[in-house]
């Protein structure tokens, strides 16, 4: 399960990051036989892995769900980046007001490979952890019950945001455009969520309040004697309730449940499901439910400050560039979300698989603890984790990113029980790592705080737009208005070599274009570079532009042209006519009216 909530994390990135392009890269003839073949090549490679019995232990099983799921989100990723899902999906009717739609098709799609990998494991499943098999179809329901509550609550935000952003009220749209302002609402919501969302969760799971009976009676009294209040204790029937688990949910004791396996409840003694009761009500306790809302959101901070340095990386990436020369207009903006996703899955895998997952481990490890203190003894927990490692398939040194494995757990209480100055210095590990990640929580929030709001303005956008202008000139190279616009571009950029070719390319596509005249001839008239400078050119230019448009500004270049070509009479008298067309303007034309009468012309750039 914990692994799965990496899986979909990387899901969710995938989905919330990469927009609905304009047009496919493919027909949706040719997207569809695509997805149909790789569907079908995955189904293959599932049933061969789990042919003729090939797996017979758990560290197998496992291995095997764990390179089917990654596969899984690799051609997830095909189809959102190369097939163009996500445009194929917008065509759902109020898929374009409620963009969670689309993600939502996406989440079929993943999910829809997964229950291909399901249906083909359930022999294995048999085969290494015993007993009879859980029918097909309710196999896949269990698994796919334990997925959904991971991606639900993803779900309901996502839903919840675009009701919101299509809500009527000024104010309101004001704020969530803002740099935290949606942010901000979601967490509120979030933080609601995570008091309630446990009693939707074991309905979901179709979790039963425990029997009346000696066994509820003890767990009760156990409770009391340990003053944890909560909603209920439930069966949990994952599986049909053969797994050896046991489980706590809820921030508030008003929506706390205790969870507890059938197979976990009848392999254990009295004493052994105490011990398995301490260390749940440890995680409580401690407060871990709501040390792991906070590193969720952590990572939501995480997430939130680096985006923005991330796209401003790639946009100034060649990298991101090289791949726009060789990729069609529809498949641009998925290489753009391709790009700026792609540093963000490697924060999210080492967050998770590191971070997140070193609190996780110690903080079972607290709860360990916690049962070891409360019962004066490890020996009871150390019996629950040796019986759980034997009836699963003696998984004793299987290793996790999110458990110690049970023999490191049980070797640690045996080390605690020696040495009971352990207990102390394992909580004060715990505390000061936390302090130092809320540390640099607060650091990066700082950070993000500070950083510029310009930060992808100036020079990176203008590269950005130099590119996008130049895939446009390879598409439609006879198309004089991409050359105007490249040869506008780079003369602000004071590129002025790559702007005059830009111009005359226009020009010798269509001659007569009195803006394009007109943007030559300044630019021949004003840049700071003497070797562009060119007057006798521009007067040409700009008498050619004026016959064709005299327009105003177009009138204060031909001005522009006779001073420097040493005609300010006629400089003058031009200036005077271009500020009868444009009087709005008049301030300017008088100002240039001035310095045509009372100055020499000087070309830009020259060193005196």
């Amino acid at each position: 399960m914990y692994n799965n909530l990496i899986y979909l994390l990387v899901v969710i990135l995938i989905l919330s990051t990469t927009s609905t392009p304009d047009a496919p890269q493919f027909p949706l003839a040719l997207a569809l036989a695509a997805f149909i073949v790789k569907a079908g090549a995955y189904l293959l490679l599932v049933r061969r892995s789990h042919a003729n019995n090939s797996i017979r232990h758990s560290a197998d099983y496992f291995s095997a769900e764990q390179k089917f799921s990654i596969l899984a989100i690799a051609f997830l990723a095909v189809d959102i980046y190369l097939l163009d899902l996500k445009y194929f999906a917008a065509q759902i009717p109020f898929a374009k007001s409620l963009p969670v739609i689309t993600d939502f098709c996406g989440l079929l799609i993943f999910f829809g490979y997964l229950c291909l990998m399901w249906a083909a494991e359930r022999n294995s499943y048999e085969t290494v952890f015993g007993g009879r098999p859980p029918g097909r179809f309710t196999f896949l329901l269990d698994n796919l019950k334990t997925n959904l509550s991971i991606i639900l609550p993803w779900l309901i935000l996502s839903l919840l945001s675009d009701l919101l952003k299509l809500a009527p009220i000024p104010a309101l749209q004001h704020f969530l455009a803002s740099t935290w302002g949606e942010p901000l609402i979601v967490l509120a919501f979030f933080l609601l969520l995570s008091v309630f969302f446990p009693a939707l969760v074991v309905r979901l799971w179709n979790c039963k309040p425990l029997p009346a009976g000696e066994t509820r009676t003890r767990i009760e009294e156990f409770c009391r004697s340990e003053r944890l209040t909560y909603a209920e204790i439930m069966l949990w029937p994952m599986f049909e309730g053969r797994m050896l688990t046991a489980g706590i949910m809820g921030i508030v004791g008003r929506f706390r449940y205790l969870l507890i396996t059938p197979s976990l409840l009848k392999a254990m003694e009295p004493d052994e499901i105490n011990a398995v009761m301490a260390h749940e009500i440890g995680h409580a306790k401690r407060y871990h439910l709501q040390l792991y809302i906070l590193l969720f959101l952590g990572f939501g901070i995480l997430a939130q400050t680096s985006s923005y340095p991330i796209l401003y990386l790639v946009l100034n990436s060649e990298t991101f560039y090289s791949l726009l020369e060789h990729v069609s207009k529809s498949g641009r903006s998925s290489i753009m979300a391709f790009l700026a996703s792609a540093p963000m899955f490697i924060i999210m895998i080492i967050y998770f698989r590191f971070i997140f997952g070193f609190f996780m481990r110690n903080f079972e490890r607290q709860a360990d603890l916690y049962a070891f203190e409360t019962l004066g003894t490890g020996s009871t927990l150390i019996a629950v984790f040796e019986k759980i490692s034997w009836l699963s398939g003696n998984i004793r040194d299987q290793p996790s990113w999110h458990h110690f494995s049970i023999s490191q757990r049980v070797e640690f209480l045996e080390q605690c029980a020696a040495k009971p100055s352990r207990i102390k210095g394992h909580h004060r590990k715990v505390y000061s790592a936390l302090s130092l990640f809320l540390l640099v929580l607060a650091l990066g929030f700082y950070l993000q705080w500070k950083l510029p709001d310009n930060l992808i303005e100036g020079a990176t956008r203008e590269r950005l737009a130099e590119s996008i202008v130049q895939q446009k000139i390879r598409e439609e190279p006879n198309n004089p208005a991409w050359h105007h616009l490249m040869g506008y571009l780079q003369q602000g950029r004071k590129l002025y070599g790559e702007a005059v070719h830009a111009y005359k390319r226009a020009l010798e596509i269509k001659p007569y274009q009195p803006e394009v005249q007109n943007n030559l001839a300044w630019l021949l008239l004003t840049a700071d570079d003497p070797a562009i400078i060119d007057p006798v050119a521009a007067l040409e230019l700009a008498k050619s532009a004026s016959t064709l448009m005299p327009h105003g500004f177009i009138l204060d270049t031909l001005a522009e042209a006779y001073w420097a070509n040493d005609f300010p009479q006629l400089a003058v008298k031009t200036e005077m006519y271009a500020a009868n067309r444009d009087p709005a303007n008049k301030a300017y034309y008088d100002k240039q009216i001035k310095k045509f009468s009372e100055q020499k012309w000087r070309p830009p750039g020259r060193q005196e």
